[in-house]
C-alpha cells in the first residue's frame, strides 16, 4: 500500500486539467498540485503524507494552532488562486482521500450535483457583508427627580431609562441590518446568513449585527459594494469582503 494519500482541494470542469493556473501551484507540504479526469469533471488534489493525514493525526493536528494556521493558508491559497480563473467547487479543508480511485469514485457518483455546484458558482464569486452597531455613548440626559425621590431611587431610574435607550437602538439597528440583508439578497444568486460572532473573535468592540454570504456576478458585485458604501451610517457600520472562493455555496467533502 502506498504511503501517501490524496488531499482534495476543488472541483471543476474538466478543461482545468490543462490550464495553466495549475503550473507551479503547490499545496500543503510544498507538493504540486495536479488534476483527476472523470468525464467532464476534474478534482484538483496532490499527495500528502498518509500518516500525518490520517483521520486520528488531524484531530490531534486541529488542536495546534500553528498547524492548523499554515495549512488553512495553504488551502485557501491554492483554492483562490484557481477560482480566479475556473468556476470551481471547493471543499473543506483537510478533505483526504485513501487514492485516486475514491476521489473518481466521488466524480462519478456525484456528477449531477457537481455538475449543478458549478453551473450555480460560474460567472460568480462569494462576497461577505458583517454589520456591526456602533457603540452607544451614554446620554447625558437624566430623568427629572421629584424631591420625594431618594439617591437609590434616582440611580435605578438612570440606569433602567439608559438600558431602555440602549435596547431601543440595538432592536432599530437589527431591523435596519435584516432590511438590508433582504436588499443585498435581491442582488445575489443565493445567499447564507451565519451566526453572528463574538467581540472575541471580530477583534472588534462593536457589536456584530449582520454576518451573511452574498454568491453574485459582476455586476452584482459593483451594486452590493454601492449599497454597502452607502447604507454605512453612524449607528450601523458595514464591512464589505472578497471576492472569495465559493466557499459557502457548496457542501462537497462531506458525505
Amino acid at each position: 500500500m502506498s504511503d501517501h494519500s490524496v488531499y482534495l482541494y476543488a472541483i471543476g470542469d474538466a478543461a482545468i486539467a490543462d490550464s495553466e493556473v495549475l503550473v507551479d501551484t503547490t499545496g500543503v507540504d510544498a507538493v504540486a498540485v495536479h488534476t483527476l479526469v472523470e468525464g467532464p469533471l476534474a478534482a484538483v488534489v496532490a499527495s500528502v503524507d498518509r500518516d500525518r493525514f490520517s483521520e486520528e493525526s488531524i484531530r490531534t493536528h486541529l488542536e495546534d494552532l500553528e498547524w492548523l494556521e499554515k495549512v488553512a493558508r495553504t488551502h485557501h491559497e491554492v483554492v483562490d488562486r484557481i477560482a480566479r480563473v475556473h468556476p470551481i467547487a471547493p471543499v473543506r479543508m483537510a478533505t483526504i482521500y485513501l487514492d485516486d480511485a475514491g476521489v473518481r469514485q466521488l466524480l462519478r457518483d456525484r456528477a449531477v450535483e457537481l455538475a449543478a455546484t458549478l453551473d450555480r458558482v460560474r460567472g460568480r464569486s462569494e462576497w461577505g457583508v458583517k454589520g456591526y452597531a456602533a457603540p452607544v455613548e451614554t446620554s447625558a440626559a437624566e430623568p427629572a427627580a421629584s424631591a420625594s425621590d431618594a439617591p437609590g431611587t434616582s440611580y435605578l431610574m438612570r440606569r433602567r431609562t439608559e438600558r431602555d435607550r440602549v435596547a431601543r437602538r440595538r432592536e432599530r439597528v437589527a431591523e435596519t441590518a435584516e432590511k438590508l440583508h433582504q436588499e443585498f439578497a435581491q442582488l445575489a444568486a443565493d445567499s447564507r446568513v451565519y451566526p453572528l460572532q463574538d467581540p472575541r473573535l471580530t477583534g472588534r468592540r462593536e457589536e456584530m449585527i449582520l454576518n451573511v454570504a452574498y454568491l453574485v456576478d459582476e455586476a452584482g458585485a459593483a451594486a452590493l459594494a454601492q449599497r454597502v458604501d452607502a447604507a454605512t451610517g453612524n449607528e450601523l457600520r458595514l464591512e464589505l469582503t472578497g471576492p472569495w472562493a465559493p466557499y459557502s455555496f457548496t457542501s462537497l467533502g462531506e458525505s
